[in-house]
């Protein structure tokens, strides 16, 4: 007779064991339609589970986070059952739920096509509409590897053998197709209704380049047939606002495979650069920071003693010298220490910040790199503050303060606050690190930030805090961050000399803003698909003629321009004015003024803003006055 508390609190006892679909429909008619799943003592179980025990639990739909996932992982069972029905000879391998959707890789004697994928989903679909029922079956290891080299599947016959005899194996059908998994799954394929698949793809089998190459086809489910569309319009949105693409189009950067993983910055990239690099140097000024710059080969010797050979060598370029080993730098941070260690410092020059735009290379695989938001070269707004332990909490505020203005002005005020915790692989004591990790819970409070805490993804020396950006489209980029690190200054014999004449290390706070240069820009320019807020902007106006008769006047209002520190191009060029407002549009100008014979006369221009606005004719003054509002405001 079992008792099932509700998450309601409430309770409620049954004469005998129930399954959770029973209970769902105890509770509601239309509850048991849409039950999905159940959460059983915190633990996710199919609605067919039975409850012979008393229980909290609590019953999943597609409202629910966990709801959604199932759907997800079920639908990848739903392709693998469609590839079997089309292709018998392909064998399946393993198909997880990944963010926004799910994957399975699959084994077969030639590549799949685009028409292949075509086929595979209407085939999804039309086994959905059978609505079978999916059932949950426990076999005896050894029976299962048997069942499965008998039909062929050699790797779902290899992931059973692997695992422990004494284990159970649960395996799920749905119509003549079975496959293994831990579940739980819908009760039946006709729960799967809004999913789409995407892209192919080569995955290696168990990611080991020596073994076969799969075919990894890609998908998305979700709960709702809006926020499926809601889902692939905003693919749609990113493709346009791709950056490699953009960077091209407009003639920002490049990259090469005789570089791979490093950016070729073009004249307009490198003015976004620059625009980027000086204001944040000003904030650096504002902020009490001093920069520094340090050299970009140091001898292994350094990195064995900070700790990077031990915990990060792999990612490290190397190199020699008579003799000697040198790596390039992947972080700012020891040769900070060593500006630090260069003088003798007191108590009283506490806290004590440096500020720099570090190069730093980190030996990415190839697979990893993505445009200039991936790259193996990069350089951060690095900076690192020198404090005491009682510092610790007013310093992190006051990063706090500067980096949410950094982003609002930037144009990002959608922030979400993470704190990463201590990893598996990590330097120093459990006791020094429920300090640091106090110190910044501390410190968050203290701002009236509320954050979401990450077990186990802090740095190898000391939790950080991340600063995660939702961009205009609703993707979310994390680029700053502040770490507390009790570990490195002491490392490399980091002292400060008392009030009570004694030796001390201090703190180490690692801190960045915008984080690497490289892919803030690339973040920037997705942002704004291109269309960069005019303090951005690589041009900010462009002065074009209608005809040679005002040559005169385009070339002396760009000179006066340049004098007013606006970045300004004209366009004398022997072409129809239409065709000039059209090529500058598809450059995401901010504005174009337009000169003719009434303009040259009147000391005026015709402003046109982007997005093909016509703010009509104005006096030359009143423009520039304008466009420098514009700029002064950074477009907010």
């Amino acid at each position: 007779m079992p008792i099932i508390r509700l998450p309601d609190g409430s309770e409620r006892s049954f004469p005998a064991p129930l399954t959770v679909a029973e209970l769902a429909t105890s509770i509601g008619t239309g509850l048991g339609k849409a039950a999905l799943a159940g959460r059983v003592n915190g633990n996710l179980v199919d609605t067919s589970f039975l409850l012979a025990e008393n229980a909290d639990v609590a019953i999943v739909t597609d409202k629910d986070a966990d709801g959604l996932d199932v759907i997800r992982h079920s639908t990848a069972h739903l392709l693998a059952y469609a590839v079997k029905d089309l292709f018998p000879d392909a064998q399946v391998t393993i198909g997880p739920v990944i963010e926004n959707g799910f994957f399975y890789d699959f084994s077969y004697k030639r590549p799949f096509t685009n028409d292949d994928l075509t086929a595979i989903e209407a085939r999804m679909v039309e086994l959905a509409r059978k609505d079978e029922k999916v059932s949950r079956e426990e076999w005896m290891r050894d029976d299962a590897v048997k069942f499965f080299h008998s039909i062929g599947e050699k790797y779902k016959a290899e992931i059973i053998a692997s695992i422990p005899s004494n284990e159970p194996i649960s395996l799920y059908r749905e119509g003549n197709f079975v496959d293994l998994c831990r579940g739980p799954h819908v009760p039946s394929t006709g729960k799967l209704k809004h999913f789409k698949l995407q892209k192919l793809a080569g995955a290696y089998w168990r990611g080991d380049s020596n073994n076969e190459m799969l075919q990894r086809v890609y998908g998305t489910a979700w709960a709702k047939k809006e926020d499926l569309e809601a889902y692939l319009h905003r693919l749609e949105e990113a493709e346009k606002r791709d950056h490699r693409k953009l960077g091209k189009q407009l003639d920002l950067f490049h990259m090469q495979e005789e570089a791979p993983g490093l950016v070729f910055w073009h004249p307009k990239g490198w003015v976004i650069w620059q625009q980027v690099e000086q204001y944040m140097r000003k904030v650096y000024q504002d902020t009490g920071y001093q920069e520094v710059r340090c050299p970009q080969i140091l001898d292994k010797n350094l990195w064995e003693r900070s700790g990077h050979w031990a915990n990060y060598k792999e990612n490290m370029f190397t190199t020699e010298s008579e003799k000697r080993d040198y790596a390039l730098k992947p972080m700012n941070c020891p040769g900070h220490i060593q500006v630090f260690n260069s003088d003798l410092r007191s108590y009283r020059d506490l806290p004590l910040r440096y500020g720099e735009f570090g190069a730093c290379h980190r030996n990415e695989s190839s697979g990893a790199l993505h445009g200039i938001m991936r790259v193996r070269g990069f350089t951060q707004d690095d900076g690192h503050i020198f404090c005491t332990e009682e510092q610790v909490q007013a310093e992190v505020a006051d990063f706090n303060q500067t980096a949410m203005r950094v982003y609002a002005d930037f144009g990002f005020n959608d922030i979400v606050v993470k704190l990463a915790l201590r990893p598996e692989k990590r330097l120093g004591s459990d006791d020094t690190w429920d300090k640091a990790e106090a110190s910044l819970r501390n410190a968050l409070s203290a701002c009236g930030i509320v954050w979401e805490e990450l077990p186990g993804e802090g740095a190898f020396y000391g939790p950080k805090i991340e600063y995660h950006m939702k961009d205009s489209i609703g993707r979310s980029w994390q680029c700053g961050t502040i770490q507390v690190d009790f570990q490195l200054p002491g490392r490399l014999d980091c002292e400060y000399v008392a009030a009570d004449n004694t030796r001390k290390t201090p703190v180490m706070l690692h801190r960045a803003i915008v984080g690497s240069m490289e892919r803030f820009i690339g973040i920037l320019i997705e942002n704004h698909a291109g269309a960069l807020p005019s303090w951005l902007a690589p041009v900010q106006v462009v002065v074009a003629n209608i005809t040679e008769n005002q040559a005169e006047y385009v070339e002396s209002i760009t000179q006066s321009l340049k004098k007013q520190g606006i970045r300004v191009q004209s366009d004398l060029r022997n072409q129809k004015i239409n065709l000039k407002i059209r090529e500058h549009s598809l450059m995401k100008l901010p504005y174009l003024f337009v000169v003719g014979d009434k303009e040259r006369d009147s000391g005026s221009v015709a402003v046109r803003a982007r997005g093909n606005k016509d703010l009509g004719v104005m006096d030359f003054n009143d423009a520039v006055a304008m466009l420098q509002r514009d700029i002064e405001s950074k477009g907010l």
